[in-house]
Formats: structure tokens, C-alpha cells, sequence
């Protein structure tokens, strides 16, 4: 096949337009297509027609988790991490009509960490001198910028990790700025550090309760003895007797 001859999409089988194609491994994906798969999702050259179709399958599904979800919780300024406290059930998205973008709904038991990142740039500030060309100031000076970002990691089939920028623009600021000097912070500085870190331990702390949760149903029941009937018994699911039916709690 030549370079300009017409393509057709191998997953809804409309014509391609020119630079309109999304190559696969084994076939082509039109813009279309491939603007319903999930926003975090980064292997779609490497992925094979049948892959796509699985992942699209996946996300016609997740619409109707999306639709499920009620939020109780929002934190984040610009792009937002929205939770159901209720189903323990989040998304990361930063449109304002969450079931027309249909972000990926994850439970809080596929997050297997969070960080908050906070990434410093150094730049030397210059002055122009009498012949206009710029030189540094003496002693030199330096302007500093931060950027905020939370890494998500999670287990899920078409992506692992979720980066979150915090601040829409680098904070800037005159001097280094140290996290463990709080009450040096600039305000703006201090305000995209405590978001972050709010987001690392509501997802830090919801996965370990999850993981206890986990850990205790799975753990070996112990025979006790029952105060109503005086049998030898393990706790039933509700916590009762096997044989009166009495609580033991």
C-alpha cells in the first residue's frame, strides 16, 4: 500500500482522514476511537487491534460506573481527585461534566501508592550592562520555581501510574524554600504543599484500611466460648453463635 492510500479504522471501520490515523501495532485507529480510551493510558502503539477493542469494552463499562458514583469528597484546585467515600471509589479528572468525560473509576484498593513531588528549577536573574549585553549581578542572584505533582500508582490493566499537576503555573519565589521550615513557606508555596500532601494521605491512608480489612477477613477465626450456651464455637458471619445463634461481641 502506498504512503497516501486511503485507511480505514480496523475498530469502527469509518475512512481515516489525512493525519487523522493512530497507529497500532497490527492495524490503524482513527481519532475518534482513540479519544475514548482511557486519558491515562500511554501503549497504544504497542497495542494490537483486539487490545483496543478489549480497552473500549472496558470503558463502555466504566461509563456506567461513572454514572453510579456519587462524590462526597473533592480535593485538588485544577485537575481534581473526586472520591466516593461510600462505594470507596475515586476518579481523577479535571472536567467539569464527569460522565461526558467518563474518567477511569478505580477502587481505593487498586492504589499502590502516592507521593506528592515537588520539582525545584534554579535561574540565574542577568542585568544588562552599559554595552547591552547581559551579565550576572554581583554577588549573583537567583530566582526559584516550583512545580507540585502527586504520582498515583496503581494496579490496573491499561495504565499503573496517575501524575496530577497541582499548580496551573510554576510558583516562583526569590530564595530556596525548605518543606521542613513550615512557617518560612511563601503562602502560595504552602497552599499547593498542603494540598498534596492532603491527597497522599487520604490515598496512602484509605488503601492501608482497605489492606487491614483485607488482612482480618482472611486471618484464621478462633474457637471461643459461647456466654449464652456455654458451647465451643467460631463466630459466625455476624458474629454470633454457630449453635444458640447468641452475639458474642
Amino acid at each position: 500500500m502506498g504512503l497516501f492510500d486511503k485507511k480505514y479504522c480496523d475498530i469502527c471501520g469509518q475512512k481515516i482522514g489525512m493525519l487523522g490515523n493512530r497507529k497500532l501495532e497490527d492495524g490503524n485507529l482513527c481519532k475518534d476511537c482513540a479519544a475514548k480510551l482511557s486519558p491515562f493510558f500511554s501503549d497504544r502503539r504497542r497495542s494490537t487491534v483486539n487490545d483496543i477493542k478489549a480497552q473500549l469494552s472496558y470503558r463502555a463499562a466504566n461509563q456506567e460506573e461513572v454514572e453510579r458514583l456519587h462524590i462526597t469528597r473533592s480535593l485538588g484546585k485544577n485537575t481534581k481527585i473526586l472520591l466516593d467515600e461510600d462505594a470507596r471509589k475515586f476518579v481523577v479528572t479535571g472536567a467539569r461534566d464527569i460522565i461526558s468525560a467518563n474518567p477511569d473509576v478505580l477502587d481505593y484498593s487498586q492504589v499502590t501508592g502516592c507521593m506528592l513531588d515537588i520539582d525545584e528549577h534554579k535561574n540565574e536573574l542577568k542585568i544588562k550592562n552599559n554595552e547591552g549585553k547581559m551579565v550576572s549581578y554581583v554577588p549573583p542572584r537567583y530566582e526559584y520555581s516550583y512545580d507540585f505533582t502527586v504520582k498515583i500508582n496503581v494496579n490496573h490493566d491499561y495504565f499503573d501510574t496517575i501524575s496530577v499537576r497541582l499548580n496551573p503555573s510554576s510558583v516562583k519565589t526569590p530564595r530556596p524554600v525548605s518543606v521542613n521550615l513550615r512557617g518560612a513557606m511563601p503562602q502560595e508555596f504552602k497552599e499547593y504543599y498542603d494540598m498534596g500532601k492532603e491527597i497522599e494521605s487520604v490515598l496512602t491512608n484509605a488503601r492501608a484500611e482497605i489492606r487491614e480489612e483485607i488482612a482480618q477477613a482472611n486471618a484464621p477465626k478462633m474457637a471461643v466460648k459461647c456466654p449464652h450456651c456455654g458451647a465451643s464455637t467460631i463466630p459466625d458471619a455476624s458474629g454470633c453463635c454457630e449453635y444458640c445463634g447468641g452475639p458474642l461481641a
